[in-house]
């Protein structure tokens, strides 16, 4: 992962409520763990007309919303089944941030351990968002801030290990690594005790 400190970008918008996990990414396509190649999948069954053209009405089919890395959603995002496929096929597809008034609690765990930021935000201010498709937003990580084109700005929840681990862009695993040299001080330092 890379670290995430800050973000400016323009929001792409999907207006639906109760988005769960098998809409984010068809339970046919979970037939991998690899995390990169499941962007062209994401939202798959929405992406698509019967004929299996592209739907040029949906937001990421359309070229104005190319490079969006902010996905502004309805309430309840990420619900469903607990699939961490869910999050590699958002990140893959370009995001870096899911902005909703309530995002599914297992959804938000497994997206925070792969560097995908669920923003949490009351529902006035998302329903302003979802208003404005496009609009630019700022996030700073270490401020847990996210800040609209006239300043204003709105703190969201983000627990300290997990803010920990978007700056330094590690996961869990990569945060204990790190930890290795200390582990092993106090190990030897231990042993040695026992031996005395």
């Amino acid at each position: 992962m890379q670290p995430f400190k800050q973000l400016t970008s323009r929001t792409i918008v999907l207006r639906e409520r109760n988005i769960d996990t098998d809409q984010i990414i068809p339970a046919r396509f979970l037939t991998t763990t690899e995390r990169k190649g499941l962007g062209k999948h994401a939202f798959n069954d929405w992406r698509s007309l019967p004929d299996g053209s592209p739907d040029p009405e949906f937001p990421f089919n359309q070229a104005e919303n190319a490079g969006a890395q902010i996905l502004v959603a309805g309430r309840n995002f990420g619900c469903g089944s607990s699939r961490e496929h869910a999050p590699w096929a958002l990140l893959d597809l370009g995001l870096r941030a899911v902005v909703s008034s309530e995002i599914a609690d297992i959804f938000r765990s497994n997206a925070l351990k792969n560097g995908l930021l669920p923003i949490v935000l009351d529902q006035p201010v998302v329903d302003e968002l979802l208003a404005q498709p496009g609009i630019e937003l700022s996030i700073d990580i270490a401020a847990r801030t996210l800040t609209l084109p006239d300043g204003r700005s709105f703190a969201f929840p983000l627990d300290a290990f997990a803010q920990t681990c978007l700056l330094d862009g590690v996961d869990q695993l990569g945060y204990l690594l790190k930890q290795k040299p200390d582990i092993q001080q106090f190990e030897a330092a231990r042993d040695a005790a026992e031996a005395a």
